[in-house]
């Protein structure tokens, strides 16, 4: 029987986190669990709306998983979910956020609304805020010396300056001026309009998808 509740594949390979993570999202969610990447690679399919994907995992590591999910061209959203601390590394994976473990009930129930409310924007909007996300966790991370001396980080913030001015374009391009006006108006009153203008600050990325995704519809 079809249904309209969003599907979350949980993928741990630690059983007690897996059911705990079961247990958390169970009441707003269907979920589906894998304890590898070859069951995980199994148990994604057209139905799957997000993937919590550890990295550290047998017979396949989740950045093997991630990489095919990448090339398969599904349309879902991917967090990593993980104990490994990001590194310069994260810059080229294709998921869209990352959490470090442990996690708590309310980090992992806000990345799933986050990832679903995404998933309803255009691919421009999807790659600036995964490379929004990729810099904030770097930025948190890693000290200004280290961030200087990346070329991996110094690709990021280009991608991310490229990204924004696409959106900009692309907005101007869409709707009239005085929408455009009222458009900006709205952003300004949130603070992740900072992060839209240039500063690069994580704070407030959710309530501007809001914002985004109500002015669109």
């Amino acid at each position: 029987m079809a249904t309209d509740t969003p599907t979350v594949l949980i993928v741990e390979d630690e059983p007690d986190l897996a059911t705990l993570y079961t247990v958390w999202l169970g009441d707003e969610y269907e979920t589906r669990t894998a304890s590898d990447g070859t069951e995980a690679l199994d148990a994604i399919d057209a139905a799957v709306d997000v993937v919590l994907l550890d990295r550290r995992m047998p017979t396949l590591s989740g950045d093997t998983v991630l990489e095919t999910i990448c090339e398969r061209d599904l349309d879902c959203r991917v967090a990593m979910v993980t104990a490994v601390e990001p590194d310069f590394d994260i810059v080229g994976m294709g998921f869209d956020d990352y959490l470090v473990k442990p996690v708590s009930k309310d980090e992992l129930l806000q990345v799933v609304d986050q990832l679903l409310l995404r998933s309803t924007y255009d691919d421009q909007l999807q790659q600036f805020f995964s490379l929004a996300s990729k810099k904030a966790h770097l930025d948190a991370e890693k000290t200004d010396a280290e961030l200087l001396a990346s070329q991996e980080y110094a690709a990021l913030e280009d991608r991310l300056a490229v990204s924004r001015v696409r959106i900009d374009e692309t907005m101007i391009a869409l709707i009239d001026q005085d929408a455009h006006r009222q458009l900006c108006r709205e952003f300004m009153r949130e603070p992740m309009a900072e992060l839209v203008q240039g500063d690069g600050e994580n704070e407030g990325m959710t309530d501007t998808a809001s914002d985004q995704s109500s002015n669109e519809r």
